[in-house]
């Protein structure tokens, strides 16, 4: 059974972002926001809290320190460092998950740090330090070196990743806005999620095919139409 998770919880202070109660109901799995890219503590306990109420299960959604790029800009730190602010904002999560008696279900890391650990065996061997911490899943692309370092090198529980509101490009990288997200085609995004669960390949934007996994379909919560796009992929999914 393929799982639909979408990265949320980004809202923080008096700022929102992305429509989390109306997107809850409607997935299998939350990617938590730990405060480094968005959320606090007010908006951590509040997320945990609805996915809860809705019977979704939660991972971490931790991030470089760069608040005001929301994680999109990499950053040159050690491996000692990467490991340590994934600990620090795993540990602050599970803190409320355990207030409200939830495990920890999975670890994904957030935009450049997602990326930078798919190009730079170092970068995932830090990521796979402190997940293993946690002995908890962790999600990632097939084909790059979160497979071969979370999977083969560290023997994690890896489960592949397909994205259904990102386009690929000819290198398997994922194209990621710098800025405000726009509409994705969620007839595109059905015919893509579809194919990538019975083919394993998606087609990038060079024209080739990219080969992929989908183990779980990600939605982003701040694609504005989200709940349209996740809408479509369930009921493709339960009628295939």
């Amino acid at each position: 059974m393929v799982l639909i998770n979408c990265d949320m919880g980004e809202s923080f202070g008096i700022y929102s972002a992305g429509n989390d109660e109306e997107i809850m109901p409607l997935i299998d799995v939350a990617n938590v926001a730990c405060g480094f890219h968005a959320s606090d503590p007010n908006h951590l306990k509040q997320t945990v809290e609805l996915a809860k109420k809705n019977n979704v299960k939660v991972g971490a959604h931790p991030s470089l320190p760069d608040l005001q790029g929301f994680g999109r800009r990499e950053m040159k730190l050690s491996s000692s460092e990467l490991k340590n602010i994934i600990m620090y904002q795993v540990g602050a999560l599970k803190a409320f998950l355990d207030e409200q008696d939830m495990p920890l279900n999975h670890i994904k890391p957030h935009g450049a740090l997602y990326m930078m650990a798919a190009k730079d065996e170092e970068v995932a061997r830090a990521v796979a330090d402190a997940v293993a911490v946690f002995n908890v899943s962790i999600f990632g692309m097939v084909n790059t070196c979160h497979e071969k370092i979370y999977k083969y090198e560290r023997g994690l529980d890896f489960i592949a990743e397909f994205y259904a509101d990102l386009d690929y490009d000819e290198y398997g990288t994922l194209i990621i806005s710098k800025g405000k997200n726009k509409d994705y085609d969620s007839e595109l995004s059905v015919e893509r999620c579809l194919r990538a669960i019975a083919e394993k390949k998606v087609r990038n934007t060079g024209g080739t095919d990219t080969i992929v996994g989908a183990d779980t379909i990600c939605v982003h919560s701040d694609t504005p139409n989200a709940i349209e796009i996740i809408t479509k992929i369930n009921n493709a999914i339960k009628n295939k």
